[in-house]
């Protein structure tokens, strides 16, 4: 099982979203059969046994083991990851592009540009784990709190002046076997429910 999988599939995206069906995928973090997740969720046998199929033919779930009772076989199945983020890929034509020109400065074009974060790296992502390679990526998560909207203004030109700075030393337009990769830093306001007593 791994950490994370990026679905950009529309069709096992729409399988994903379904309410019953995101909640076995949440049980099946540990393998499980069909009829224990049909006591635990209070939902007849066949029923789940119809949603397992849907999400095993979406490789979302997978059988884990196999055991004999009798003359049946029962399954145990397992998700094939801890967690699951649907690409904005998933929308096609009508997923958020940062290249068609928004406003640099709105939240609009930071949530564009998140998105297509999650649709590159996920591609990325699947393709590292076909070549069974380790992909190179760096993220910085922190907070900072402004005494001011002044201060806030202030820290975001000297933020980009140290940023183009690094980026005129390092990177090298002509480097043989030089690889490109992107660069995205945002901030936004700390949502109020993550912290509590925070306020905006």
């Amino acid at each position: 099982m791994v950490d994370l999988r990026v679905i950009d599939d529309p069709a096992s995206a729409s399988v994903a979203l379904d309410p019953v069906r995101s909640r076995l995928l949440s049980e099946l973090r540990t393998p499980a059969s069909a009829a224990t997740l049909a006591g635990r969720m209070g939902l007849p046998r066949q029923k789940v046994n119809y949603h397992l199929r849907t999400l095993e033919e979406h490789g979302l779930v997978r059988v884990d083991s196999k055991k004999q009772w009798g003359g049946l076989t029962e399954r145990r199945l397992v998700a094939t990851a801890s967690a699951y983020v649907v690409s904005p890929g998933a929308l096609g034509p009508a997923a958020a592009d940062p290249e068609r020109g928004m406003d640099r400065l709105s939240a609009s074009y930071l949530v564009a540009l998140a998105a297509r974060v999650v649709r590159e790296v996920g591609r990325l992502l699947r393709k590292s784990e076909e070549l069974n390679k380790r992909l190179a990526t760096l993220s910085i998560d922190t907070e900072v709190r402004f005494r001011s909207a002044e201060e806030r203004a202030a820290f975001s030109s000297e933020l980009t002046a140290a940023v183009t700075t690094l980026v005129s030393r390092y990177h090298d337009e002509s480097a043989p076997g030089g690889r490109r990769h992107r660069l995205m830093i945002g901030a936004y306001p700390t949502p109020v429910e993550a912290k509590g007593k925070e306020t905006t």
